[in-house]
């Protein structure tokens, strides 16, 4: 950190010198991380580029169709791409995606049927996703009233998928294996490429003709993999979060077979139309730049959590992934043991924002979720997990999930005066 940078830190941020101290010293600490995740940045990036020239991308592929969309040429190429990248033979890009929860449970209706059974081999899915399967709340459609039942297998040890406990639950009713790639709102590590890869294998030598469904929000360009590339027939994102590389204003993606994603396009859509509607509107430019922005993204994204990982365990909290950790997603866990700090924390993400810093978040009951949550962004794009946000369900252990960040120096200095928010309210001591 440059003397200039420091005394801004300081006088505007209110920033105090022994907080800016461990900060200099954790940079010191973690300057080979950050050359680990420059390398894999570098392989995405160029991944991406290749991908846009093999599909001969144009200027004109960035105009809007309005009404039903047919013969929307930026759209079947926006797919197109998307398929490259991501090792799959098809892909549906779009706007009217509204979440990764919409994308996924496209997924989840287009390729199950009533009495069907969809397995969870990573415990619980996240919050969102629970009234889609049944497992909350009544009336709204679910798996479970349209006749798919649901079951689990829970994580072991550290936060490893139990492949014996897959072996005994998975039956002649099994149609479709779910894979959360991210920890979500629990204590464990992100589930990456490799292990992906390694209970595909053990899956398909139980049974050969289950669907894989990846839940891979938050996973984008974390690895030089993608699940598709691992084995799995599908999965599913958020364009707000890594993919959209802060530029997509809303949308999600589904990739993997050109079965599996037909399907799904199916559910957007209507049988017999699936992919082939759908207007673009002009949103074609910004989700084509973000993708070629995202690796670049990411990779700052994870500097910062890599910062956040060192600057609390200096402090003496609790963190996962460590600061030197290998990665399978952007979030980082810190657990905190109480709400006062919990909260603290999260308001002083809000308040290093460029966006609504005046505001001070506090916990409310936000639909889709069991317990008040608390949620610190500011960001350009309402909801982005791609910019940076902390967030946190009120409930013990009060743990935070901090994510995103489009550049470094945003994800620093809110963590910053996050630190110092905790030790004026004399949670902390320095």
């Amino acid at each position: 950190m440059n003397f200039k940078s420091q005394l801004l830190i300081k006088n505007e941020f209110g920033v105090k010198d022994d907080v800016i101290k461990i900060s200099e010293m954790v940079e010191k600490e973690i300057e080979e991380v950050f050359r680990d995740i420059d390398a894999v940045k570098e392989y995405n990036q160029l991944k991406v580029i290749k991908a846009m020239q093999r599909n001969n991308l144009s200027d004109s592929h960035f105009s809007g169709t309005t009404g039903y969309g047919y013969d929307d040429r930026g759209r079947e190429i926006l797919d197109a791409v998307y398929a490259d990248v991501f090792g799959a033979e098809d892909a549906l890009v779009r706007h009217q995606i509204v979440s990764g929860t919409h994308a996924l449970a496209l997924c989840l209706f287009g390729n199950l049927r009533p009495d069907d059974e969809l397995l969870s081999v990573t415990g619980k899915p996240y919050d969102t996703l629970e009234e889609v399967i049944g497992l909350r709340g009544e009336g709204g459609g679910s798996l479970k009233e349209f006749g798919v039942s649901y079951n689990q297998v829970e994580l072991v040890g550290d936060g490893d998928i139990d492949l014996a406990g897959i072996e005994r639950a998975i039956s002649q009713k099994t149609r479709m294996i779910l894979i959360q790639r991210s920890r979500g709102y629990c204590w464990r590590p992100a589930i990456k490429t490799g292990e992906i890869e390694r209970t595909i294998r053990h899956i398909r030598s139980l049974k050969k003709d289950v669907i894989i469904l990846v839940d891979n929000c938050y996973g984008e360009f974390v690895e030089e993999r993608e699940p598709i590339e691992a084995g799995a027939d599908i999965a599913a994102g958020s364009l707000i979060k890594n993919p959209g590389g802060g530029l997509a204003l809303t949308g999600g993606y589904i990739v993997g077979s050109a079965k599996c994603v037909k399907r799904a396009a199916e559910r957007l859509t209507t049988p017999g139309v699936g992919k082939k509607v759908g207007s673009s509107l002009g949103h074609n430019r910004a989700m084509f730049q973000g993708l070629f922005m995202a690796p670049h993204v990411v990779a700052e994204s994870l500097k910062g959590a890599v910062f956040c990982s060192a600057m609390a365990k200096r402090l003496g909290y609790d963190t996962a992934p460590y600061p030197a950790e290998k990665r399978g997603d952007i979030i980082q866990a810190i657990r905190f043991g109480n709400p006062e700090s919990l909260i603290a924390f999260c308001q002083g993400i809000q308040k290093g924002s460029p966006v609504d810093a005046f505001v001070t978040p506090q916990p409310w009951d936000m639909p889709g979720y069991d317990s008040p949550v608390i949620m610190a962004a500011g960001a350009f794009v309402q909801g982005a997990s791609i910019e940076l946000s902390a967030d946190a369900p009120i409930k013990p252990p009060y743990i935070a999930y901090m994510q995103g960040g489009l550049v470094y120096e945003h994800v620093k200095i809110g963590v910053l005066i996050a630190f110092q928010m905790m030790k004026d309210r004399g949670i902390i001591k320095i």
